[in-house]
């Protein structure tokens, strides 16, 4: 299964299909681990040229149910959207291509309509090594902020290709 994750995100990314996910970028003095997405599966992918950064958007069973359901407006309580990040580089046998470089980090946006009312159903999240640390209200605005253009679709920028 992570080699069919990993094949479609190089696939993915080698061919440049934007998708446009933007969440409120992070620091970390840690070097940044895998947390428990690691076994998701692939929802879309997304390079953002703004960052220089691709990015791989996984869903965990509630999200990927749920996208191929076609059922995501609005998705449903208990789905969570990881968004793993690296920075992008040219492969460095095939110059037309874009691939991943170094992991950067993992950031999450976690579905529950009553307790992150305040912010459209979503409460927002980083990995700090392998554990998913929600984000309290105020950090959470600025990406609550930049999802807000979103509202139509639930406020999630990805375009889920499951159907």
């Amino acid at each position: 299964m992570n080699k069919t994750i990993f094949s479609g995100l190089w696939l993915a990314a080698a061919i440049s299909m934007p998708f446009g996910l933007a969440f409120a970028e992070t620091q970390s003095t840690v070097k940044p681990e895998h947390g428990d997405y690691r076994d998701w599966r692939l929802l879309g992918v997304s390079l953002r040229h703004d960052k220089n950064s691709i990015r791989a958007i996984v869903g965990n069973h509630v999200a990927i149910n749920a996208a191929r359901a076609g059922k995501v407006k609005p998705w449903p309580d208990g789905s969570i959207i990881a968004k793993i990040k690296w920075a992008e580089r040219k492969h460095p046998n095939w110059e037309q291509a874009t691939v991943p470089g170094e992991f950067t980090a993992a950031e999450a946006m976690v579905k529950d309509s009553k307790k992150y009312a305040e912010t459209g159903g979503w409460g927002f999240g980083i990995w700090e090594g392998k554990t998913l640390k929600m984000l309290d209200q105020e950090k959470s605005a600025p990406c609550f902020a930049c999802h807000l253009p979103m509202k139509d679709s639930d406020y999630v920028y990805t375009l889920p290709n499951l159907q």
